[in-house]
C-alpha cells in the first residue's frame, strides 16, 4: 500500500480523505493557497506545501504545481478529490508521466467520458439513449443562438469542464441565450479553465438519478446502487438521498446494468457516477458520466457500509474489488443536506464571512438515527469568496426512508451558526413538507415550493407551543437571577404572563423551574384550558441554543435576546417572542407599526461579491428588467437588473471593485 499521498483538494473532501488515509496508515500531504492557509486541512496533514495565491487558477488548477510539490515530499500518488483538477484527462496523464500514481479512472476513461461533449459522442455510439442536443464545440453567442432555435426552447446551456453546478444555465429565451452564453463561458473559464461550451435540451420537471460504479484495474465493475439528487437549485445539488424513492427493483436494476455496461466500455478502474435524468414513469436518459468522486458520495457509504475513498485508494493500488455485484445490498435509507454559506431570505446569494459560531450536532447514533457530518471547517474559519460555499455535508442514515427524514429535521436543529447566512432554515423547511416527504419531487422542486423565494414558514400550533414554552422558560430564568441580586426577598416571582408569539397573544400561568435547572416548568395556557410541561432543560443566559422537551418530545430551539423578550427559530419558523406583563401587553396594542425604509430608488448589493461590469451610467434612463451590473461572488456571475423605471441619478461602483452586501450600487433620480 503506499506509504504518502498527496490530497490536490481543499476544504472537507481534503480532510475526507485524511480520515480515510489515517485509518489506513497513509502520510498526507496537503497543498494550500493563500486563502487556505489556516485551514482544518492544513492543520490534519502530516506534511503540506504552498502552491500560490486565493484564485484556484493559480492554485489548485496548476498542474506544474501540484507535481512539484509531489516530487518535493515524495508523496506516491496524489487524490484529487472533486472539482478542480479531478477530471482533467491530462492532469491524469502527466501524473502517470512522471511516475505519480492517480488516484481516480485511467486518462484514456477520462478522455472518453469525463468531458461532458465527448461522453455525448461516446454514448450515441454505444447506442446510449442521450437528451437531445448539439454535440460539439460551440463558436459565440450568434452561433449558440442558432443552436438553441434549432433544438427548441428550453436549453441547458453547459461547461464541458462543469460540475458542482458552475458553468450551467437554463435558456427560455432567445435573451437568456445573448446573456446566459457569455455567463457560462466566463464561469468555466475561471473555474475549470476550459471555456468549451455545449447545449442540450431542457427536460421539464425531471428527476435527477445517478448510479455509484467502481471498478478495479482487472476489468471488474460494480454499481453501488443509485442516489437521488433531484432537490436542485440553480442546478447545484441541495439535497441528496440514497437509495431513490422513485424507482423499484426493476429500474435499479437496469439503470445499473447501464452504467456498468457504460463503464467496462471505456475500462473505468475507479469510483465514477453515471448520470441519468428521468421521468416519473421510471423512463430514463444517460445525461453524463463524472470520472471522479462525487459530493453526496457518503450517502452511498452510508447505506452499503463501504469507504468509497478507501476502494479508490486501493484499486489505484492495483487491488481486485473485494466483493461482487451479487454481494452487494442496499440496508436502510440515508439523507445528505449541503450546509452552504449563503442566506435563503435573500433568494440563497453567498453571504461570505467568519464562523464566528460552528456547533455541529454531534455524530454518532442518536434515538433511531445516526449523524454523519462531513466539514472541513471549525469554529473561526472564514468562508472565502474564492472557492464553493459549502460549508459542510449533514448526513442522517435510519432503516427507513420517514426516520432518516425525521432524524435530519432533528440534526438540523441542533446545528448552530454564527456570523454570516446559512441555509438550514430553508433545508429544515423541506424536511417538514409533505410533498418532499411523500418522495413525489423533481429538479423544479425549490421552484415550485418556493416560487417567491424562501421567507420561513408560519409555525405550527405545536411550534407555537414550543415557541411560547421556550420565551416562558427563559425570561422564568431572569426573573429568578434578578431576584437573587435584589436585597430584599419577600416579592414573589411573577407567575402571569402574555406571551406573544408574533401577533398572536396567549396568557400563561407558571409553575415550577423557579430557577435555572429546576424542571419541569409547568405552562398554564389560560383561557385554552390545558397546560404543557417543559423538562430537561438545558440553557443558561447568553447561551444561543434552548434544548429541552416539551411534554416528553425533544427539540432545539435558537435563541436572540431582544427588547421585552427573544427572538425564538424552531427549524424554519422564527418569530419575535415578548413575555409582557398585562399591562405592558395592553400597551403595545397600542403601538404603530414601525415602517420599513424606501428603498425603491436604489440598486443594492444582494451579497458580498466583485463586481464584473457596470453597465449603466449616470444620466442613462433605464427600463424595468434590464442589466444594470453583474457581481460574482463564489465563482458564481449574478445579473442584477433594475426593479424599476428611472434614470441613473449616480453609480457608485464600477467594474473591478469589491463590494459589501447592501452596498448602494447605483440611485435613481426618480
Amino acid at each position: 500500500m503506499f506509504k504518502k499521498l498527496l490530497i490536490a483538494n481543499r476544504g472537507e473532501i481534503a480532510v475526507r480523505v485524511i480520515k480515510t488515509c489515517r485509518r489506513l496508515g497513509i502520510k498526507t500531504v496537503v497543498v494550500y493557497s493563500d486563502a487556505d492557509a489556516d485551514s482544518l486541512a492544513v492543520e490534519m496533514a502530516d506534511e503540506t506545501v504552498h502552491i500560490g495565491p486565493a484564485p484556484a487558477n493559480q492554485s489548485y488548477l496548476v498542474a506544474d504545481k501540484i507535481i512539484a510539490a509531489c516530487k518535493s515530499t515524495g508523496a506516491e500518488a496524489v487524490h484529487p478529490g472533486f472539482g478542480f483538477l479531478s477530471e482533467n484527462a491530462g492532469f491524469a496523464q502527466r501524473c502517470a508521466d512522471e511516475g505519480v500514481v492517480f488516484i481516480g479512472p485511467n486518462p484514456g476513461a477520462i478522455s472518453a467520458m469525463g468531458d461532458k461533449i465527448e461522453s455525448k459522442k461516446f454514448a450515441e455510439k454505444a447506442g446510449v439513449s442521450c437528451v437531445p442536443g448539439h454535440i460539439g464545440e460551440i463558436d459565440d453567442t450568434a452561433h449558440a443562438v442558432t443552436i438553441s432555435e434549432q433544438v427548441g426552447y428550453p436549453v441547458m446551456i453547459k461547461a464541458s469542464a462543469g460540475g458542482g453546478g458552475k458553468g450551467i444555465r437554463v435558456a427560455w429565451n432567445r435573451q437568456d441565450v445573448e446573456e446566459g452564453f457569455p455567463a457560462v463561458r466566463a464561469e468555466a473559464k475561471a473555474s475549470f479553465g476550459d471555456d468549451r461550451i455545449f447545449i442540450e435540451k431542457f427536460i421539464e420537471s425531471p428527476r435527477h438519478i445517478e448510479i455509484q460504479v467502481l471498478g478495479d484495474k482487472h476489468g471488474n465493475v460494480v454499481h453501488l446502487f443509485e442516489r437521488e439528487c433531484s432537490i436542485q437549485r440553480r442546478n447545484q445539488k441541495v439535497i441528496e438521498e440514497a437509495p431513490s424513492p422513485l424507482l423499484d427493483e426493476a429500474t435499479r436494476a437496469a439503470m445499473g446494468a447501464q452504467a456498468v455496461a457504460l463503464a467496462k466500455a471505456v475500462n473505468y478502474d475507479s469510483a465514477g457516477t453515471v448520470e441519468f435524468v428521468a421521468g416519473q414513469d421510471k423512463s430514463f436518459f444517460f445525461l453524463e458520466m463524472n470520472t471522479r468522486l462525487q459530493v453526496e458520495h457518503p450517502v452511498t457509504e452510508l447505506i452499503t457500509g463501504l469507504d468509497l475513498v478507501e476502494q479508490m485508494i486501493r484499486s489505484a493500488w492495483g487491488e481486485k474489488l473485494a466483493f461482487e455485484q451479487q454481494d452487494l445490498k442496499i440496508n436502510g435509507w440515508a439523507i445528505e443536506s449541503r450546509i452552504y454559506a449563503e442566506d435563503p431570505y435573500r433568494k440563497f446569494l453567498p453571504s461570505i464571512g467568519r464562523l464566528v459560531r460552528y456547533d455541529p450536532p454531534e455524530e454518532g447514533q442518536h434515538e433511531g438515527y445516526t449523524v454523519r457530518n462531513d466539514a472541513g471547517v471549525r469554529e473561526g474559519d472564514e468562508i472565502s469568496m474564492y472557492y464553493d460555499p459549502m460549508i459542510s455535508k449533514l448526513c442522517t442514515w435510519a432503516p427507513t426512508r420517514l426516520a432518516a427524514i425525521d432524524g435530519m429535521g432533528r440534526a438540523l436543529e441542533d446545528f448552530h451558526i454564527e456570523g454570516l447566512g446559512q441555509n438550514i432554515p430553508f433545508l429544515a423547511a423541506v424536511m417538514d413538507q409533505a410533498r418532499y416527504r411523500s418522495g413525489v419531487i423533481s429538479t423544479n422542486y425549490i421552484k415550485d415550493e418556493f416560487a417567491d423565494g424562501f421567507k420561513g414558514v408560519e409555525p405550527t400550533p405545536e411550534q407555537v407551543d414550543v415557541l411560547t414554552a421556550v420565551g416562558a422558560a427563559m425570561q422564568r430564568v431572569y426573573a429568578a437571577r434578578a431576584r437573587s441580586t435584589e436585597a430584599g426577598l419577600s416579592n414573589p416571582i411573577r407567575t402571569e404572563w402574555v406571551v406573544a408569539v408574533g401577533h398572536a397573544k396567549r396568557r400563561v400561568r407558571l409553575s415550577g423551574g423557579a430557577s435555572l435547572g429546576e424542571a419541569p416548568l409547568s405552562v398554564e395556557l389560560l383561557g385554552e384550558g390545558r397546560t404543557i410541561s417543559l423538562e430537561t432543560l438545558d440553557w443558561r443566559p447568553g447561551k444561543p441554543v434552548f434544548k429541552g422537551k416539551l411534554d416528553g418530545k425533544a427539540f432545539t430551539v435558537q435563541v436572540t435576546p431582544a427588547a421585552e423578550g427573544f427572538v425564538i427559530r424552531h427549524r424554519a419558523a422564527k418569530a419575535k417572542v415578548l413575555v409582557l406583563t398585562p399591562r405592558s401587553a395592553e400597551l403595545h396594542d397600542k403601538l404603530p407599526e414601525k415602517q420599513a425604509a424606501d428603498t425603491s430608488k436604489l440598486v443594492l448589493s444582494p451579497m458580498p461579491g466583485l463586481v464584473v461590469s457596470m453597465d449603466v451610467v449616470t444620466g442613462q434612463q433605464v427600463r424595468e428588467g434590464e442589466v444594470v451590473c453583474v457581481l460574482e461572488a463564489m465563482k458564481m456571475q449574478n445579473i442584477i437588473r433594475a426593479e424599476r423605471d428611472g434614470v441613473v441619478k449616480a453609480v457608485n461602483a464600477k467594474g473591478g471593485d469589491p463590494v459589501a452586501a447592501d452596498e448602494v450600487l447605483v440611485e435613481f433620480a426618480r
